[in-house]
């Protein structure tokens, strides 16, 4: 499984960092060569893009892991915009 945690740093002060948003990418088929995950998203209230603190899922299907991690990262982040969301 890969956690991949967001976390706002205004400013760069540290004491007022805080995460804004989490994602679990878990893989569904077994490790196999061209792999399916199912994706689990967390996002905290933003009042910029007026969206209240939520939670989604979503899956991404037929992935080469031959790729770089950030070619799943992609594709996870594509698959979490299109994602339906219940409002926490």
């Amino acid at each position: 499984m890969i956690l991949i945690t967001i976390d706002l740093v205004p400013g760069g002060i540290q004491p007022w960092r805080r995460t804004i948003a989490s994602m679990r990418i878990a893989n569904a088929s077994g490790l196999a060569d061209i792999s399916d995950y199912d994706i689990d998203v967390l996002e905290a209230a933003n009042p910029l893009a007026n969206t209240p603190p939520r939670n989604g899922s979503c899956s991404v299907i037929g992935h080469d892991r031959h790729q770089t991690i950030w070619a799943l990262v992609a594709r996870a982040a594509e698959a979490a915009m299109k994602a339906e969301y219940d409002d926490l």
